[in-house]
């Protein structure tokens, strides 16, 4: 199975849209099924979109890139059939979808190691404390050069690069990391594309940045990783590291929101059997980790305590 770059899904996005979800026999389309939410999600969303168009090809897939939160807002506001998140639902978006009489259930689909990442060009920094990372990122710190971080570094600006706030990636480090959702020092290039990220840290020898490990993964001559040292040494994130728990604290589970009036719609519920049934081999793909088969088998009981039947 190929590994997906964000180009590659974006085109293939593009493809079905322009395409308007039919076959080659230019049959109607039996349905379509929206998808919005984490960048860190996407890839995975992207592959299993496009390999379920393979045997649904009158099924109208689309997948959109606008953060945790802003998924999470048109999800409550019924524009959406998924969400795709990279942290769990807040308290005050779930009260948004009760308002709004959106009925949901939360599927775990993959873990994430979030990655550090510094310039190839930095020969210094090979592992950050988590102290190092809260004196870093915290507001009002007076960290400004790498030397503020450890007196042999060298006295360069750290040029810092981060996602969006309303990106989840962002929720989950800040509230690991700083303690606090959303709690974060204010100066620092922001993007929910995690592309622009790196980019960024590509092009800055002294940056610093953090996002997604399937971003790192896919571009690893263009990046360098640093290990994390959350108390019992610098591990670095890895497939081993993420799934055996020791790359502590940044790995995560990312999930997937599935309204359950849509989950009664044939074409939606197609999709959400596909993707668990297909996940222990297209999540590999996209640079993340596989959850274990009883897990996923634990998602297609929950959907199937909603709306019986399926695969």
């Amino acid at each position: 199975m190929k590994r997906w770059t964000r180009m590659q899904a974006v085109f293939a996005t593009a493809l079905i849209a322009a395409c308007g979800g039919q076959d080659s026999g230019g049959m109607t389309p039996a349905g379509a099924v929206r998808i919005d939410g984490s960048s860190t999600v996407f890839p995975i969303a992207e592959a299993v979109a496009e390999e379920f168009q393979l045997s649904n090809p009158n099924v109208r897939v689309t997948v959109g890139v606008s953060g945790t939160g802003g998924g999470f807002k048109r999800f409550c506001a019924g524009e959406i059939e998924i969400a795709n998140a990279s942290r769990p639902i807040k308290e005050s978006e779930a009260d948004a979808c009760r308002s709004a009489g959106v009925a949901y259930t939360e599927l775990a689909v993959a873990w994430d190691g979030l990655s550090i990442v510094v310039n190839p060009a930095n020969s210094f920094a090979t592992c950050l404390t988590v102290a190092e990372l809260r004196r870093i990122w915290s507001p009002g710190t007076t960290v400004r050069t790498w030397r503020d971080v450890r007196p042999t570094w060298p006295a360069e600006e750290i040029r810092l690069y981060g996602p969006g706030t309303d990106s989840g990636t962002f929720d989950y480090f800040t509230e690991v990391i700083n303690g606090e959702s959303g709690v974060s020092r204010p100066d620092f290039q922001a993007s929910e594309d995690d592309n622009i990220l790196v980019q960024g840290v590509a092009g800055d020898t002294y940056a610093l940045g953090y996002f997604g490990y399937a971003y790192y993964a896919e571009n690893a001559g263009r990046l360098k990783v640093l290990a994390i040292d959350g108390g019992a040494g610098c591990v670095e994130p890895s497939d081993t590291t993420i799934e055996d728990g020791s790359y502590a604290p940044l790995a995560r589970p990312l999930f997937v929101y599935v309204s359950h009036a849509a989950l009664a719609r044939p074409e939606v519920r197609a999709y959400v059997d596909y993707l668990l049934d297909s996940a222990s081999l297209l999540v590999p793909s996209t640079g993340y980790h596989a959850l274990s088969a009883e897990q996923y088998g634990q998602g297609r009981a929950a959907i199937a305590r909603v709306v019986p039947g399926g695969s």
